[in-house]
């Protein structure tokens, strides 16, 4: 058996890799690296392994490389996985390419989540020409997308901030004929979301609701948040009630951002009602919660109704914190009595205590 080894090994070398075995001529972070494998990793998985770590552009290429390994120590698709999942977890920066080379080797046994994950990884780096090079290549070599790889696509264009090729996989999806899942669902909500462009992707959730299909939770959250920044409150509104109907329960987030949204838009009794629907449920109210309502006060130009909303809160032994206190300065400031108002809000600071 180990005269076979020993003539496979001589025929393979006369390839531009020549797989020797390695030595104690290494570096003292090969040394490390190599004795960090795991004690039952099979032999031949080991032997690739230590080949990968001390691997350097002048042997060859790395593809030769696992050629080699696989004509010598003939790999199975556990040995593969085996190697590949060591590689990855030491953030190794051969990973892919082994995992590339894995797909077009028979021992591997590939199926359509290998290429996934290869996608999927180039996708969480926006490297998105090598992700639509894998596509390509998986289409090549027989294997027809489905839901779950196309969404993947979807999902890498909706981070990348490109609406148009997502919508194309999108449209991809439907084209197959089958149901559409939640994460289907919610990548193209999240493209929307991150055009510009809420109120498509709100259609898109009521077309699930109708389906009693339901979004997971951030889906919810991006799309309320999306509606708060640009004041749209009706639209935050929409989403929050929304995000009840689905069985999520709010938190202190969530209700700050529809306090948010009425604040934007200068909507003080909504914004002050909203807030204490928020108290009523039991939801202690974050300073930004506060500072929102003051805004909408502030828009409205309702100062009285302002302070006396703080003298409740004073009452209930709510704090007002650094970013209400800066709204109320500010809005003080252009009002041009901020050393009266000092003094007042001293006294009654003051007295309060005494009290």
């Amino acid at each position: 058996m180990e005269e076979i080894v020993k003539e496979e090994v001589k025929e393979v070398n006369h390839r531009r890799f020549r797989w020797i075995e390695i030595g104690h001529n290494i570096t003292e972070e090969q040394k490390q690296a190599i004795s960090k494998l795991p004690f039952k990793m099979a032999k031949r998985c080991k032997a690739v392994m230590r080949q990968i770590i001390c691997f350097s552009a002048e042997k060859g290429s790395i593809s030769d490389l696992l050629g080699a390994w696989v004509k010598i120590m003939k790999p199975t698709r556990a040995d593969w996985l085996s190697v590949l999942k060591e590689l990855k977890e030491m953030d190794h920066p051969l990973y892919l390419k082994v995992a590339e080379h894995a797909l077009v080797e028979e021992s591997f046994e590939a199926n359509l989540r290998d290429y996934t994950k290869i996608i999927h990884y180039y996708g969480k780096d926006n490297q998105l020409e090598d992700a639509e090079n894998i596509l390509a290549a998986m289409k090549q070599r027989g294997f027809i997308c489905d839901q779950i790889i196309l969404t993947t696509m979807v999902h890498m264009y909706s981070k990348a901030g490109h609406l148009d090729q997502a919508k194309e996989y999108f449209e991809e999806i439907k084209l197959l004929g089958e149901p559409l899942d939640k994460r289907s669902y919610g990548s193209m909500i999240m493209a929307y979301i991150r055009a510009g462009m809420p109120e498509k992707g709100e259609k898109l959730l009521e077309e699930m609701d109708a389906q009693e299909i339901y979004a997971g939770s951030e889906v919810y959250k991006a799309l309320l948040r999306a509606y708060s920044r640009i004041g749209n409150a009706e639209g935050a509104q929409r989403v929050f009630d929304a995000i009840q109907v689905a069985g999520i329960i709010p938190d202190d987030k969530m209700c700050g951002l529809v306090i948010n949204a009425y604040g934007m838009a200068g909507q003080s009794q909504k914004a002050r009602i909203a807030f204490e629907n928020m108290r009523k449920a039991g939801i202690k109210p974050t300073d930004r919660c506060i500072a929102s309502v003051l805004v909408a006060y502030e828009k409205e130009n309702k100062l009285n109704t302002a302070l006396e909303f703080l003298i409740d809160l004073e009452r209930d032994g709510i704090m007002v914190g650094g970013e209400a206190s800066g709204i109320l300065a500010g809005w003080f400031r252009k009002l041009g009595v901020v050393e009266e108002v000092e003094l007042v809000l001293r006294d009654f600071a003051t007295s309060h205590q005494i009290s």
